[in-house]
């Protein structure tokens, strides 16, 4: 799934998902003072304007650079707190150490016997900051689906939490329903969560 795959994609719809941000998010980071945000995957830009608006300085990287002129253009009252970026997590790894958040939701990474993408971002984490990564149940999907893409070949939050080491405190690793609708044409009924707090040095 390159660059062109999700051009055409979000090219195909006026808007391709509802501007709002994801129900995990607004529940899990309600508590969570405001610093330094990447939103990884951050499409046409719910979920950074989202934090945005809470007072966090956020990053938005996405490898469509569709989505991410919808999303500036949704930006014209936050353009001072966000920034959109066009970029590939498994070919430009983000600065290490340097958010205070990284939220993940629905982005497909794809598996490495090695993780260098996945440790890539996993470091970008600052000490004493939180990893939110947020994925579709998978369970009741077939094993390869209409558009060719295999879901177990991408990883999902438990695995995520099985290979963080022992810098980090996993506070939530579970599978929960959806808070709010999946997008038309899903069928995807249930979230699985995870939220993980680095420890400081």
């Amino acid at each position: 799934m390159d660059a062109q795959f999700w051009d055409d994609r979000y090219g195909g719809r006026t808007r391709l998902f509802s501007g709002e941000p994801n129900g995990v998010l607004v529940t899990e980071l309600a508590d969570l003072p405001p610093g330094q945000a990447l939103d990884v995957g951050c499409g046409e830009g719910g979920d950074a304007l989202w934090l945005a608006r809470a007072g966090w300085l956020v990053t938005g990287v996405d490898i469509s650079r569709v989505a991410l002129d919808r999303a500036a253009d949704a930006s014209t009252d936050v353009r001072d707190r966000v920034s959109w970026k066009q970029g590939d997590l498994t070919t430009a790894p983000p600065p290490v150490g340097a958010f205070d958040l990284v939220t993940v939701h629905y982005f497909p990474l794809p598996r490495e016997p090695e993780h260098t993408a996945l440790r890539a971002l996993l470091a970008s984490v600052a000490p004493g900051g939180t990893l939110l990564f947020v994925g579709h149940d998978i369970t009741p999907l077939p094993e390869r689906l209409d558009d060719g893409h295999a879901p177990a070949d991408y990883y999902q939050p438990a695995e995520v939490a099985r290979l963080l080491d022992a810098d980090w405190t996993v506070t939530v690793n579970e599978t929960r329903a959806r808070v709010s609708p999946a997008p038309p044409g899903s069928h995807h009924t249930h979230d699985t969560v995870l939220r993980a707090h680095r420890a400081r040095r």
